[in-house]
């Protein structure tokens, strides 16, 4: 077993029970928590003796940091021995987050009480906590939403507070790459678009854009592209911004390949997209 490194989660200090893990782990959170769709992959462990612990951090942010947590099953438990690592994204609470890019991004959503509506519109203290749940909400129905449409986003297992635990996209233990860090063989790039150009045309034909689509939120798996990152997903029809964002992404993502070589026209691209996200309206 790993020994654990310390982080500053309170969550993931030494229980007084002598039964308790060890320092720097916890009991899972699965119960109480709410759960990613079904049917779950088999990696899955939903095991109450299993236990978490924090192996440190794998990316910092402005609204959130990302962990990675390895759960297992314990010895000597009635469970079959099972391991896993996850991603933990931790989003920040109101005090510790930076809220210059909320508004666009929450226009065209609404929560069903005014008093929440008002405070999120205001930026009172109490708003922006509503707000911050919002993301790590936001994120994880994303997450199960698209991963049910079969689009390449990671699995999200659990949402506890404003903790998300998602898929680990990796291979033994190393995160794959952002495609922005990585240098794929030329040969390889027609089907890296074509992977993007569906996932992107099945989220615009649900009606919906990244919002901040970048290769610093694509990861490279192998040969498979995976697009993470996912609290400011926009409704391009609902949101003011709406044709705005889903043109940026396009943009972004057309200029990364056309400066590798592989040659996209970011405005044939956004058309497709924008005929794809209103051929409902």
């Amino acid at each position: 077993m790993p020994s654990a490194l310390p982080g500053e989660d309170a969550r993931f200090a030494a229980d007084s029970h002598p039964d308790a893990p060890s320092e720097g782990e916890r009991w899972s959170t699965w119960d109480g928590a709410s759960h990613g769709p079904s049917p779950r992959p088999d990696w899955v462990i939903t095991a109450l003796g299993a236990v978490d612990a924090d192996l440190g951090v794998l990316k910092t942010g402005k609204e959130a940091d990302v962990h990675v947590v390895r759960r297992w099953v314990p010895d000597g438990t009635d469970e079959p021995t099972r391991d896993v690592l996850m991603a933990a994204k931790r989003f920040r609470d109101s005090r510790h987050r930076m809220f210059h890019r909320d508004a666009g991004y929450l226009e065209g959503r609404r929560v069903r009480r005014s008093r929440e509506n008002r405070a999120m519109a205001r930026r009172t203290e109490f708003g922006k906590e509503v707000i911050s749940g919002q993301w790590a909400f936001a994120e994880f129905e994303t997450l199960g939403r698209l991963w049910a449409a079969g689009l390449p986003v990671p699995y999200p297992v659990q949402l506890d507070g404003r903790e998300l635990l998602m898929e680990f996209v990796g291979t033994d233990g190393l995160a794959a790459p952002r495609l922005a860090q990585s240098r794929p063989d030329a040969g390889l790039l027609p089907e890296l678009f074509t992977q993007l150009r569906v996932a992107m045309l099945a989220l615009a034909d649900l009606g919906w854009a990244h919002g901040d689509l970048s290769p610093y939120n694509v990861l490279l798996h192998g040969d498979r592209l995976v697009l993470i990152d996912w609290p400011q997903i926009v409704d391009v029809i609902g949101n003011p911004n709406g044709f705005a964002f889903l043109e940026r992404d396009a943009t972004t993502m057309a200029s990364w390949f056309s400066r590798r070589g592989y040659a996209v026209d970011h405005g044939e691209f956004f058309a497709e997209l924008l005929a794809a996200a209103t051929s409902r309206w």
